[in-house]
């Protein structure tokens, strides 16, 4: 094989670990029931890819390839160990289960594996503290640094979490599938938690140099549609409204060099208008069953962007009221600061100014960057340029990702 073709190839292979390493690491789960050795499996699996795909070229069906390859590696782990006698007749009753359950659905066993792994880790037995984390580190392939992130603690106590919740799995013995219709409900609110914490990280990621992670973004989206295809109910609808809706806008985002562009100064021309149509219908059809709850809220928020032709014209009004309604449904110091941003632009930089600062007083969010952002932002309106100065500075401090940086760089260096 030449160099060029070699170099297409690893390539390829790249690719391929993007887009399909945690739908295989889903299946291998399912197949060994061991989240260990499951990601043991995929490395050695995607190790072995490298050598027979560069000779030989890529199969035709590179997840199915690896997932064979990872069972096959796992097999060989346990031999290795003198584990296998203790675990072969248990790994074969799995393999034989999900052979039946492919050959009867054609592949969508594999397609669906993620799903599964969701609603395991998702489990009533599983502290509800460690749900969300466990399954966006073993579902979604996060690392521990960036959920912890996300959850706004430290990287141990994390760490700590996720290993509490695997051996929980393990001990109790929790299985690894779909949970009957009677239990979807039960569960469901940590799923969508789940699926939403993938979203933001995609939509906008806690820390590195992009500003945005389609790769995370775009698996949210598909397994919110795959949720609504096997449980229609509103807040799934609204969640998946509320994806798509703010996917809608990606490309506006950021500048062609990966700055932030807000949405005030986005070329609205660049929103993707499928996306916004659908998501304006599930909106829609949400609503309608008046059941609905705080994604459909958001949802609807995001809706008022979208039918806007332009800043000027967004209803900010509207936009408040929505979130005085989500903040009795689901009060939160985030709501209250988007809420005070809102009344801003509505009445003025002093009446939001004047509920950010409540915040601060109450000692909330004192470590999230963008409530010394948007504090900044208002005081560099109404003039206040020093204490604009001190809080864009302390936003500087705490953010973490490369395109909020700079942003907040040149905003500090225009005052």
């Amino acid at each position: 094989m030449t160099h060029a073709a070699g170099s297409e190839v690893r390539e390829q292979i790249d690719a391929t670990y993007r887009a399909e390493s945690r739908r295989v690491f889903a299946t291998l789960v399912k197949l060994l029931g061991d989240f260990d050795l499951a990601e043991e499996a995929l490395h050695e699996a995607f190790t072995a890819a490298m050598e027979h795909w560069e000779r030989d070229g890529l199969p035709e069906n590179p997840r199915a390839w690896l997932v064979s390859a990872g069972r096959n590696k796992a097999i060989d782990l346990l031999r290795s160990r003198g584990r296998l006698g203790a675990r072969k007749l248990e790994i074969a009753n799995r393999i034989e289960t999900v052979a039946q359950a492919n050959a009867a659905k054609a592949g969508e066993e594999i397609e669906d594996d993620r799903l599964r792994l969701i609603f395991t880790c998702c489990h009533p037995a599983i502290d509800p503290k460690v749900q969300v984390p466990l399954t966006l580190r073993e579902v979604c392939g996060l690392s521990t640094e960036e959920i912890a992130s996300s959850f706004l603690t430290t990287t141990p106590t994390m760490a700590q979490r996720i290993v509490r919740g695997k051996g929980k799995i393990r001990d109790a013995g929790i299985p690894f599938e779909m949970p009957t219709a009677a239990d979807f409900a039960e569960r469901l609110d940590s799923v969508l938690s789940v699926i939403y914490l993938v979203f933001n990280e995609g939509y906008s990621a806690s820390s590195g140099d992009s500003l945005t992670r389609p790769d995370l973004s775009g698996e949210a989206i598909r397994l919110g549609r795959l949720l609504v295809e096997l449980l229609p109910d509103p807040e799934a609808i609204g969640l998946l409204a509320l994806m798509v809706l703010q996917e809608s806008r990606r490309v506006a985002r950021s500048s062609p060099d990966g700055d932030i562009i807000l949405l005030e100064d986005q070329d609205r021309s660049l929103w993707n208008s499928a996306l916004i149509a659908e998501g304006l219908r599930l909106v829609e059809r949400s609503l309608s069953t008046r059941r609905f709850g705080a994604y459909t809220l958001q949802a609807a928020i995001a809706a008022v962007h979208a039918r806007a032709r332009d800043a000027e014209a967004t209803d900010w009004a509207q936009i408040v009221a929505l979130y005085g309604a989500l903040m009795v449904v689901n009060p939160s110091p985030v709501i209250e600061l988007n809420r005070a941003v809102a009344i801003a632009m509505a009445d003025g930089p002093q009446a939001g100014l004047a509920l950010i600062d409540g915040l601060v007083e109450r000692g909330v969010l004192s470590d999230y960057h963008l409530l010394h952002a948007a504090r900044a932002e208002l005081c560099r309106r109404l003039g206040r340029t020093d204490e604009a100065r001190e809080a864009y500075a302390q936003a500087l401090r705490l953010a973490r990702q490369q395109p909020e940086i700079r942003f907040l760089t040149r905003r500090l260096a225009e005052l």
